[in-house]
C-alpha cells in the first residue's frame, strides 16, 4: 500500500526521506500556527523555539506538500525518520488532500499528518497563542541544533510563496521579526 505524508512546515522544503512523487495542495478545516514549542530543533529546553502546528479552523485551508512513498523499505525508512523528527508532535491524523480550490472530492484520502495537540498532558512543549510581537521576539532569540528559529520562519515563508501560497499568519510573523530586527540594528 502507498503511504502519503503531508508537510506543512519544514517538510515542505526538506523532506529528509525518499519519495516517488510530491503534490502541492491543501487540507481543509485547519490553519497553520506557530504554537508548538521546539526544544530539540529550533530551540532548547531552557529557551524553546516556535514551530508550526495545525489548529482546527472552520472554513480554513492549509497549503503544503503531499509526499507519496511506495516502496516497502522507503516507507519504513520514512516512518523511522519522521517518528524521530516529529517526536514532539503527539498526534497523527489521516486527512483528505486537495489540489484544486473548487474540488468537491479529494485527490488523496488518508494523507498522514503530524499535529501537536494543545493538550499539555500529552504535549508538554505546546506553547499556544500569544501576541504577534511576543511570538516574534521568541523566534528572534531561539536557536537549537537545527539552527536559528528565525531561519525556520523565513524558509517557511519563502517555501510557501514559491508554492503560490500567501499564509497571512506566516507573512505577518516574518514581517514582525524583520521589523524588530531592523529596529535593534
Amino acid at each position: 500500500m502507498v503511504m502519503w505524508v503531508f508537510g506543512y512546515g519544514s517538510l515542505i522544503w526538506k523532506a529528509g526521506f525518499e519519495y516517488d512523487d510530491r503534490l502541492v495542495g491543501f487540507i481543509k478545516g485547519y490553519r497553520r500556527v506557530f504554537y508548538q514549542g521546539s526544544t530539540d530543533h529550533r530551540g532548547t529546553p531552557e529557551y524553546p523555539g516556535r514551530t508550526v502546528t495545525l489548529e482546527p479552523a472552520e472554513g480554513e485551508v492549509c497549503w503544503g506538500i503531499a509526499y507519496k512513498v511506495s516502496k516497502k523499505e522507503d516507507k519504513e525508512t520514512a516512518l523511522t525518520h519522521l517518528e524521530v523528527r516529529e517526536k514532539q508532535y503527539d498526534k497523527k491524523a489521516y486527512l483528505d488532500f486537495f489540489t484544486e480550490p473548487m474540488a468537491a472530492s479529494p485527490v488523496i484520502s488518508g494523507v498522514m499528518v503530524y499535529i501537536a495537540s494543545p493538550d499539555k498532558k500529552l504535549n508538554k512543549n505546546y506553547l499556544g497563542s500569544a501576541s504577534l510581537e511576543e511570538i516574534a521576539k521568541q523566534i528572534i532569540h531561539a536557536e537549537g541544533p537545527s539552527g536559528p528559529n528565525r531561519d525556520y520562519l523565513f524558509q517557511l515563508e519563502k517555501a510557501l510563496l514559491e508554492l503560490g501560497c500567501k499564509d497571512t499568519h506566516v507573512i505577518d510573523l516574518a514581517n514582525e521579526v524583520r521589523r524588530i530586527l531592523s529596529e535593534s540594528s
